[in-house]
């Protein structure tokens, strides 16, 4: 494989951000940026590491920035001037210096030298006080235990510019502090936070405050609020890659709300994403939450309840009762809260995992009849989730592909299994959902058009040409048992994390301007 080392730096890295994510890309900027070291560039080495900064985040291992931010850091201090007249690209470094001191908190793999370093030199641009400074020393102090450094640092945090393009999203910065404010046990305060949520300009909203919102509204008795915003926003978290930290959330709701019915159902669906979570403080806060909806279930006489739990790694598949996941859930948490409190060097993570298990239920068991409020659509309020707008995401179904097409005025016939179908010119497509929970969207386009089995050689020839000319839809070619060739096409999307009715409305109408002009191409052949 041809390296950097083998032709100029400049085109290297224009390959290699064209690569695909994966390991072989951040190994070659990796290869790239050490070479421009090497060489004296030290404007390709921060480019290069820029994109390596970037992809790592993109792959969702924001512990792995801590070293190209360093090396960044150490490139400018050898060269002060270097983005002088780059202003933006110096927020973007402190903005990926920030991320790299978070990833502290996600995983014990960030030494707290390096972390505690990152910040000090953020500290001395910005000033101790600014706000991404204060929001940094506030949650590390809260992480290690040390309230009344968290609390202080706390009052700066508030009391600083909350528009600073080096903080996090200003959008859900109330629910950063709702969490800080839930976890020192102040319900009401953690409320009053929420209450000060923006959502626009914030996609993570309203849902990311919601799930913030779903103890405290269950501590000071709002239960039929707190029960609300967990329908709306597990809706939305279920399917969202993202959105793993914020599950276990939900299941300490329902856990400490008397709902271990749907708590197991939830369980059963999320566990496969415990084997590749987001971070470890996402893994450790998941299986904590599991264990306590466990010990509960258990409790109350559910502990036979069998689970199937997916095989990982060496772990083979299996059906588990609910008593034996709890124990593995708290055997992992207790597992990764101890090596967190190893390198903090205190035991406070571990007191916390413990004081979650040690939790009763909230609110008095509910019985499965009663558990059909979950159905209801919530009611709307200003801290209340409305009706699904056309810029949210939901998952694909029939009625959801029928409603586009019925907003177009499109004519289509549904089929016994669920598939719609048009005509559309000299084109027949087909929009059907396809995946083990249909959530891939397949549409196939058939051309009116059929050509004689003694000109497969001249259909081939067509597709292949159409294919290298067009991105949509993948052409090919059919040949059913009378002699002709049926030209087909079709376009295969996931939409795994959901999709949004305007969204989808772009997709439907990308299929059908993209199939007719196919169907046409083949009407037009000789």
């Amino acid at each position: 494989m041809t390296t950097a080392r083998d032709r100029g730096l400049a085109a290297a890295l224009a390959d290699a951000r064209d690569r695909p994510d994966g390991e072989e890309r951040c190994a070659e900027l990796e290869r790239i940026a050490a070479r421009a070291d090497a060489t004296g560039d030290p404007r390709t080495a921060l480019s290069a590491r820029f994109a390596l900064v970037e992809a790592y985040l993109h792959l969702g291992e924001r512990w792995r920035t801590v070293e190209p931010v360093r090396h960044l850091r150490a490139t400018l201090a050898r060269h002060p001037g270097l983005l002088d007249a780059r202003p933006d690209e110096l927020t973007r470094l402190r903005r990926h210096q920030r991320q790299a001191v978070e990833a502290l908190f996600g995983t014990p793999r960030v030494g707290l030298d390096q972390a505690r370093s990152l910040l000090d030199t953020l500290a001395e641009e910005l000033g101790p006080d600014a706000a991404p400074v204060a929001e940094l020393r506030c949650r590390l102090a809260d992480h290690l235990g040390d309230e009344p450094a968290a609390r202080r640092a706390y009052a700066d945090w508030t009391a600083g510019d909350q528009a600073d393009p080096v903080g996090g999203c200003p959008g859900c910065a109330p629910a950063r502090r709702a969490d800080l404010l839930a976890g020192w046990g102040e319900p009401e305060a953690a409320l009053a936070a929420l209450a000060s949520t923006d959502p626009a300009g914030c996609t993570d909203q309203p849902e990311r405050s919601l799930a913030a919102g779903l103890l405290p509204w269950l501590r000071t008795g709002a239960v039929t609020q707190a029960a609300r915003a967990h329908v709306c926003a597990y809706r939305r978290h279920r399917r969202e890659r993202t959105a793993f930290p914020l599950l276990a959330a939900h299941l300490r709701f329902c856990a400490l709300g008397g709902y271990l019915h749907r708590g197991l159902e939830l369980l059963t669906e999320q566990l496969p994403r415990l084997d590749h979570p987001a971070d470890d403080l996402s893994a450790m806060e998941f299986a904590a939450a599991g264990a306590l909806l466990c010990g509960l279930a258990a409790e109350a006489g559910l502990g036979g309840r069998r689970i199937h739990r997916t095989g990982h790694g060496s772990r083979p598949a299996a059906e588990v009762d609910v008593a034996t996941l709890g124990a593995q859930l708290q055997a992992l948490a207790t597992a990764l809260a101890g090596s967190f409190d190893a390198r903090n060097g205190t035991g406070h993570q571990s007191g916390r995992i413990a004081s979650w298990l040690a939790e009763r239920p909230l609110a008095g068991p509910v019985s499965l009849a009663a558990e059909s409020e979950f159905d209801d659509e919530p009611a709307v309020g200003p801290a209340d989730p409305g009706p699904p707008d056309p810029e949210e995401p939901a998952p694909l179904d029939g009625a959801l592909l029928a409603a586009v097409l019925d907003g177009r005025g499109e004519a289509y016939t549904v089929e016994p299994d669920g598939t719609l179908v048009g005509r559309w010119g000299e084109a027949t497509i087909q929009f059907r959902r396809l995946g083990r929970h249909g959530d891939v969207l397949h549409t196939r386009v058939v051309a009116t058009r059929r050509l004689p089995a003694a000109r497969r050689a001249e259909a081939y020839a067509f597709c292949n040409v159409w294919n290298h000319d067009r991105l949509l839809p993948a052409a090919y070619v059919h040949e059913p048992d009378d002699q002709t060739l049926v030209l087909a096409a079709g376009i295969t999307t996931d939409l795994s994390c959901g999709v949004a009715p305007a969204q989808l409305a772009v997709l439907v109408a990308a299929a059908i301007r993209t199939g007719t002009a196919y169907a046409d191409a083949v009407a037009a052949l000789p």
